[in-house]
């Protein structure tokens, strides 16, 4: 009898086995799967990852997309003049006036949130923009100075406007790639008798992220700044030196510095597994935003489930917890972190372990292993990710002058020790090894203020 069948047979027996057998075969799986974050050399992986950075900002293709943004890094932020502010994220389109006061502390006023158009059916284009022009119908009189936080990799002019380069996050609008965004806007109000002049600055939600972190913390005299979003989606954004962006050609010259928009979580060159290629198949758009799908809220429910399905018909379950599995056709990131939250409570996962004592045991065990697997890999793939950034900045030599981490996003926060996780390994690699240093932030409605700094510094 082979390994995996004495495995088997001892869960459905209920036989004892430790938590260290368990682990082993769950190990086991994992590396003849390639799902294992512990064979992933960090060093090696912050190194490919910085190869890309520079390739994609020369230019190259199939490379990161490394967008310049346009957007001067201002110190000034006009006091008491309002500009509307657009946030179209991977589940709600947020609306907004802003405006900031004598002591540049922001005012948020007429706040809505509204559903994203395209998130769980599909639009065209002109629904889309249609859709837009009616949540933006009550303040559009407020300002003629709009900030639009557009969360989708866009390739920006340097009027301010955008080209749509993709969606992502599962977000589906007929023909809107290649379209104009600000334009297809303003269009759409003037159809709907919106006369006034406005104008439209398009920014990536990483880069608002950004600029709202540095406004927040503009006392504290940090060497640089990034904006990292880690929600449904995932993204970055830093600022780079303007000589270093090759594709600009002459145009750099115009620019010390410049926020570059990475769409970092269409990074294609981490390590990817079995597991990892059989999810990408099931998902809208296979192939693209691989680095997203290991590491996002919108993808790490279904990555985890297709690894669960193929551990559960590998043995690696009692009968129980195999056939529970086999009757469901997806899961959610929460309610995969609700088990890791409380194996033994009142959640999904939690619901479907055998009754046995023992089996049900050896069931959540198993189960945990296998779920922090992902979140561990997660998390490291996220530290490469803002390792190779801050390596990229060659800021943060001084420890009382480190980069500025601002960090947004549920899945950052809200997964179970997420943040701590990502730290264990920055410390470890980055700020031990490397000599460079950083922190993490947590500004409040930063993607709103920070479109509203962008939109006052373009305009």
């Amino acid at each position: 009898m082979n390994e995996k069948s004495e495995h088997k047979n001892a869960c459905e027996r209920g036989t004892k086995v430790t938590e260290k057998e368990i682990r082993a075969k769950v190990q086991s799986f994992l590396q003849k799967n390639g799902m294992d974050h512990e064979s992933m050399d960090f060093m090696k992986e912050c190194r490919t990852f910085l190869q890309d950075m520079q390739k994609g900002l020369d230019g190259d293709e199939g490379c990161l997309d490394m967008l310049p943004t346009y957007i001067p890094m201002t110190e000034d932020i006009p006091s008491n003049e309002p500009v509307i502010v657009m946030d179209a994220g991977g589940t709600n389109f947020r609306i907004a006036v802003v405006s900031f006061d004598a002591n540049k502390e922001p005012v948020i006023d007429d706040f809505e949130n509204y559903p994203m158009p395209g998130a769980g059916e599909e639009v065209d284009r002109d629904e889309f923009f249609h859709t837009a022009v009616e949540y933006l119908k009550p303040v559009i009189h407020k300002s003629n100075k709009i900030g639009f936080c557009f969360s989708y990799p866009t390739d920006i002019l340097p009027n301010g406007d955008g080209r749509l380069i993709r969606f992502s996050k599962e977000i589906r609008v007929q023909n809107m790639i290649g379209q104009s965004v600000g334009a297809g806007i303003l269009k759409t109000l003037e159809s709907e008798g919106v006369t006034e002049p406005k104008r439209i600055v398009l920014l990536n939600d990483t880069v608002a992220t950004l600029l709202g972190g540095k406004a927040a913390f503009s006392r504290m005299h940090y060497d640089s700044f990034v904006g990292y979003i880690l929600g449904t989606g995932t993204n970055t954004s830093y600022i780079e030196e303007g000589a270093n962006i090759g594709k600009l050609r002459e145009a750099r010259r115009s620019y010390d510095t410049m926020v570059i928009n990475m769409e970092s979580g269409a990074y294609a060159k981490s390590p990817s597994g079995k597991i990892d290629g059989e999810f990408d198949a099931t998902t809208v758009n296979p192939g693209e935003s691989t680095f997203e799908k290991k590491i996002s809220g919108a993808y790490l429910g279904g990555l985890a489930y297709t690894l669960l399905r193929d551990a559960a018909e590998e043995g690696m379950f009692s009968k129980a917890l195999t056939n529970a599995i086999r009757s469901i056709l997806t899961l959610s990131t929460k309610e995969a972190d609700d088990f890791l939250h409380a194996p033994y409570g009142d959640n999904l996962l939690a619901g479907f372990c055998s009754p046995d004592p023992e089996e049900g045991r050896n069931d959540r065990t198993a189960l945990y292993f296998l779920i922090d697997s992902l979140i561990e890999r997660a998390a490291k793939l996220s530290a490469v990710n803002l390792s190779a950034v801050v390596m990229k900045t060659g800021k943060g030599k001084d420890p009382a002058r480190p980069v500025c981490i601002t960090a947004d996003g549920s899945t950052f926060y809200k997964t179970k020790d997420f943040p701590g996780r990502v730290e264990r390994y920055m410390k470890t690699w980055l700020n031990d090894k490397l000599g460079q240093y950083h922190t993490f932030v947590e500004v409040k409605n930063a993607n709103l203020t920070g479109s509203a700094i962008a939109a006052l510094a373009k305009l």
